[in-house]
Formats: structure tokens, C-alpha cells, sequence
């Protein structure tokens, strides 16, 4: 016998139910997210104190920093934590203002399921949105000279705004801009399609405030030289050496230990140990090196007293514990080949610089070697970083970072946005007018994810303390009379002209974070069962 209709709509009704239920789970757990680091945005945003499990402290409002050391469980949830992570890739700021973006669009996206609306149409449409609204923001959008320092100094310091150090922001940005200006090459700034910001090293150095950061056009280590009794400190018209093979007596491969008895045979290895690292050192000085980079050793000592004796007496400078990662960078800077066996040696393979030497940090007292006047065949740049403790530190780190990748940004697409708000209220003042136009389910889903970018500038303004509604309004009222640079100036509490304050950034950050949210969002709304695997 035939199954009856109503057992075919029983089972319907059931797989439906649970669809919903789960859809509406993810929402929730998204939001939740969302709503944990809204407060965190803007120039007015608060700071997050973050315990880590090791027990160490981290204060940031980076988005993506607060997200990504959340312990977050719910699948859902960890898509956000993962969408912020993307836009820090992307575009390096933006990081809160996705997230918050991906949260009001999944509020929107509530209201429209519950009236009814299939989550395949709302996807498809706000799929459609976000072209729109990517289209309007280009139109929007101002051209930018990779040669006008003065333009992108603006765009770095309004990334800067929000962040701890935002008060250091007039040494932070121009080191930020001339760092990245200074790794592209100088036939055609403007020809350039991307910038690797690998070339950059920062070095952290405790000691002294942030106003004392600065950018050094050379290397610099944050560690004073090695040397014993007499070894020089300083050289001019360096020489340099970078070894990857040991400075002390040969052990075997084996771990085994050699009992000598004899007072007689323990004088021989002392002097046939004494001869060797003699040898080795005399083939140093005659290649033509003054200063020694010793790479960091885990098998054996990578120096010993002796060696660095021997190098004093011959007028050689040595600088220790260089790090494998680091060697790379190191080769690019100076010009030189690292050396992994002291037959290889050779005067082609030395880098040069005019000057090396230890410099005393104000502040602190400790000592830092850097290195002047190099050749630089491979455009590198070192950011010296200061600060009271670490935790200072650190976020300065991160702030340089997103700062540079706002330049990164301008480079991969060379336009320049208002700020505040700004081409969030253009977009969904737009938008809410071609929605108009449209018929079907689109124009009303389109609605809704216009009224879902008016979150930016609400957000914004009740984060700086202001009426957030009284604000919006009046925004509303700018753009509509054509005002596109219409904005919210946080410091003097009223809507503002953001171009004339030259509070600007890159179009970059605002598309990515308008496209890669939806994307998100949509992902989360096809999404109708939760399967766990043990």
C-alpha cells in the first residue's frame, strides 16, 4: 500500500523544522561573535584585556587579534573568527568592521526568514548587493598618486585613529608610509601591483616610549656585539661575514664521552683545539671580513671563549645568536652569501656596509648593533621598535603592521575613500533606491541589506558616545543632498565633510569587507544541518 500524503508532509514538516533550527543557531552564534567586538569599533572603541591560557596579558581592539585568541566553539562562530582573519590578509584594517558588518547582515537575514523568504533567494541577493554596492563605492571613490606622501600619510593615520597607540599616531604613520615606499622600487612607484611586507623587519627593543620608535634604512639587532676583553665595537667600511658553521672544537656525531687520563695527552687536545680554531679564524681575516654574523646553534656551541679571543686580537667585530629565519632577510640587506663551511669563504661572498657598531639606547641603556651605509641589493627595511614594557610593544607592532598593509592596500588598488561612515551610508542610501526600482524578492531583500550597512555609522557613533539615531539621521540627510564625503567626526560629535579632514582610506579595506561578509553570510544561510563526527 501507497505511504498516505500526510506522512510524505509529516516528514517534510520535520526536516523543515530542523533546517530552521539549526539555521537559526548559527545565527545566533555568529551574532554573539559579532556583538562581542562591535564596541571595539571606531576611533571611540574600547580595548579589549585578553587572559591567555599560558597566563600572559594582551590588550588590543583588533579585531582580528581579539577573534583569533577566543576560545570559540560553535562551527558558525569560528567562521566569523575565520572572516576576520581574511580581511587582515586581504587588507590588513577592517578587521572589526567586517565581523560587526557579517553580524547585521545575519540580523537582516532573521527578520527575512521569518517571513517566509527561501534562504537560496535571500543568498542570491545579497550576492547581487554587494556587487551594487562594491560598483557604487568606486564611483565614489578618488584616485591616489603613489608619490603624494602626504595622501597616504592620511589614510595611515585614520587606520591608526583606532588603535592604543592612535596617540602616537603623527611618528607611527610617516614611519609606516616610508617603510613600504621604501621596499618598492623607485623606476615607477605607481607601476607597482603588490608590495611583500617580509622586507620589513621589526625589531622590538624594551626601553624608552613609542615616540622613540624609529625606521633605520640598514639592519639593526636587538642585541649588542659579542666580544671579550679588547674586541673592537665598532668598524667602519665593514666587511661582513654571515657563518652558518661552528666557531668551536669539533664534537662527533654520536654522543660519547672521551676519559683522558694522561696530564700529557690533556695538554695535546687543549693545543690541538687551541690550533684549530686559530686556523679557522686566520682564514677569516684573510678573506677580507671585519665583522662576523654568527648563525645560532643547537647542536654545538656556535663560539666559544677562545674564538672570540682570537677574533678580538685580529680586529674583528662579532655579532651572535642570528636566527635561521632571519637569514634570509640579513643576506638581502648587506649583499652577502651565508658561508656553511669555512673552505666556502670567500671575498665575493662578504656583504659590506659603511658602518657597524653599537649604539645605546636612550632610555634604557641597553646596546643594539646596527648597521649604516648598506648597499641593500634586495630594498629592505628595518622598523626599530620601542616601548615601556611588552604589552606596549606589542600593540605597536600590530598597529605598524595593519598601517603598512593599508599602504599594501592602496598599492594593489590605488583609490581613496572618506572615512566615519561615510561610503557606508553612500551604499545603502544607493542601494535603497535601486531597490525601489526592482520588483520581486530581490527589491526587498536588497532593502534590507542596505538598512543592514547603516550599522558602521550607528556603531561609530554610539561608541564615541554620541545619539547614534540623532547622528544617522542627520548622515542620511548629507548624502541625500549629495555630500558624498559625508561622514562622523567623532571628536567634535557632528556629521562632517571626511575629505576636507582628510580622514580617508583605502577603497580596498571597504569592498573586501562589504564582499568577503556577505560571502559569509551566505555561506551560513545554505546551511541547514549540523553533522558532529566523533
Amino acid at each position: 500500500m501507497a505511504p498516505s500524503a500526510s506522512a510524505y508532509s509529516g516528514e517534510t514538516f520535520n526536516e523543515r523544522t530542523k533546517g530552521k533550527d539549526v539555521r537559526t543557531s548559527n545565527i545566533i552564534a555568529a551574532k554573539a561573535v559579532a556583538n562581542a567586538v562591535r564596541t571595539s569599533l571606531g576611533p571611540r572603541g574600547m580595548d579589549k584585556l585578553m587572559q591567555l591560557s599560558s597566563g600572559e596579558v594582551l590588550i588590543s581592539n583588533d579585531g582580528a587579534t581579539i577573534l583569533s585568541k577566543m576560545n570559540v566553539l560553535h562551527p558558525a562562530a569560528k567562521m566569523l573568527v575565520e572572516l576576520s582573519q581574511s580581511q587582515d590578509i586581504e587588507a590588513g584594517d577592517g578587521t572589526t568592521t567586517v565581523v560587526v558588518l557579517a553580524g547585521a547582515l545575519l540580523e537582516a537575514c532573521s527578520g527575512l526568514l521569518s517571513k517566509g523568504i527561501h534562504p537560496t533567494a535571500i543568498a542570491s541577493a545579497f550576492a547581487r548587493a554587494a556587487g551594487l554596492v562594491t560598483r557604487i563605492m568606486e564611483d565614489a571613490s578618488r584616485d591616489v598618486d603613489m608619490n603624494d606622501r602626504d595622501a597616504l600619510v592620511n589614510a595611515v593615520t585614520t587606520c591608526l585613529s583606532s588603535k592604543v597607540v592612535s596617540q602616537n599616531s603623527d611618528i607611527l604613520a610617516p614611519i609606516a608610509v616610508d617603510s613600504v615606499l621604501g621596499i618598492i622600487p623607485d623606476v615607477d612607484r605607481n607601476a607597482a601591483i603588490n608590495v611583500d611586507l617580509r622586507d620589513i623587519r621589526m625589531v622590538q627593543q624594551i626601553g624608552g616610549t613609542i615616540d622613540d620608535t624609529e625606521l633605520v634604512n640598514g639592519l639593526v639587532f636587538n642585541k649588542g656585539t659579542t666580544k671579550s676583553a679588547g674586541g673592537p665595537s665598532r668598524i667602519e667600511n665593514a666587511k661582513i661575514a654571515l657563518i652558518q658553521f661552528c666557531l668551536s672544537a669539533p664534537k662527533t656525531d654520536m654522543d660519547n664521552s672521551v676519559v683522558v687520563s694522561d696530564y700529557a695527552a690533556m695538554d695535546r687536545i687543549l693545543r690541538d683545539e687551541r690550533k684549530y680554531l686559530l686556523q679557522m679564524c686566520k682564514k677569516i681575516k684573510k678573506s677580507g671580513a671585519n665583522v662576523l654574523l654568527i648563525q645560532k646553534s643547537i647542536l654545538r656551541d656556535a663560539y666559544n671563549e677562545l674564538s672570540l679571543h682570537f677574533l678580538a686580537k685580529m680586529g674583528i667585530l662579532v655579532v651572535t645568536d642570528i636566527e635561521r629565519p632571519d637569514v634570509e632577510f640579513v643576506c638581502r640587506t648587506l649583499g652577502c652569501s651565508p658561508i656553511a663551511h669555512i673552505d666556502s669563504l670567500s671575498p665575493d661572498k662578504l656583504g659590506s656596509a659603511q658602518h657597524v657598531g653599537d649604539v645605546v639606547m636612550p632610555g634604557s641603556g641597553h646596546k643594539v648593533v646596527k648597521f649604516m651605509g648598506v648597499a641593500n641589493p634586495g630594498k629592505t627595511m628595518t622598523v626599530l621598535l620601542r616601548g615601556s614594557n611588552d604589552l606596549v610593544i606589542a600593540e605597536a607592532n600590530r598597529s605598524v603592521h595593519d598601517a603598512q598593509c593599508v599602504v599594501r592596500s592602496l598599492v594593489k588598488k590605488r583609490y581613496l575613500i572618506a572615512g566615519g561612515g561615510a561610503p557606508e551610508m553612500e551604499a545603502s542610501l544607493k542601494l535603497g533606491e535601486m531597490a525601489k526600482e526592482m520588483t520581486g524578492l530581490d527589491s526587498y531583500c536588497i532593502r534590507a541589506f542596505a538598512d543592514a550597512l547603516e550599522v558602521i555609522p550607528y556603531t561609530l557613533a554610539e561608541n564615541a558616545g554620541l545619539r547614534p539615531i540623532d547622528i544617522v539621521t542627520e548622515l542620511r540627510r548629507k548624502h541625500a543632498e549629495g555630500v558624498m564625503g559625508a561622514g562622523i567626526d567623532v571628536r567634535a560629535g557632528k556629521v562632517m565633510d571626511m575629505y576636507e579632514l582628510d580622514v580617508i582610506q583605502p577603497l580596498l579595506v571597504s569592498t573586501s569587507a562589504i564582499n568577503l561578509a556577505t560571502e559569509t553570510v551566505c555561506m551560513i544561510l545554505k546551511v541547514d544541518d549540523l553533522v558532529i563526527v566523533q
